[in-house]
């Protein structure tokens, strides 16, 4: 597996790992929230730093950042549990020393993985577009590692 930045020829693999990712893992909120929001999303990724996980030529999964903040991290249900979203999230460490994520509080599986992978809870708020309950979470690297 290697990771790389987005090619725009990846766009629509990209799209449907978003989409059946956030149906499987978000099922709390109505489908149409996510079909809706599938134009925009599709416009901002290609102009957005993001990086797509690829195994045998094919994107396993991506992460999306904005600065330290993790927009999305999403892996394809084909390619779950293969150590892929953490090569992806331990990728991202190597880029920048304070990570940054909202997770909906009743996707447990997803603010587990964070927290194994040493993220901790700053706090708790509502997502204002779904109300749905989040947590915003932190992670920071050792401070030698980034001196």
């Amino acid at each position: 597996m290697h990771i790389e930045r987005l090619h725009t020829a990846d766009l629509q693999a990209v799209m449907q790992i978003w989409l059946s990712g956030n149906l499987q893992a978000h099922a709390f909120i109505p489908k149409a929230y996510w079909e809706s929001n599938l134009p925009l999303v599709e416009k901002q990724l290609p102009q957005s730093e993001v990086y797509t996980a690829r195994e045998n030529d094919l994107v396993c999964g991506f992460i999306g950042l904005c600065g330290g903040h993790i927009e999305g991290l999403f892996v394809d249900e084909a390619c779950r549990g293969q150590g892929i979203g953490k090569a992806l999230l331990d990728f991202a460490k190597t880029k920048y020393p304070v990570l940054t994520l909202c997770v909906y509080q009743k996707n447990t599986r997803a603010a587990a993985f964070y927290r194994r992978e040493g993220f901790s809870l700053e706090r708790a708020g509502t997502d204002a577009s779904t109300g749905e309950p989040e947590l915003q979470m932190r992670w920071q690297a050792e401070k030698e590692k980034f001196v």
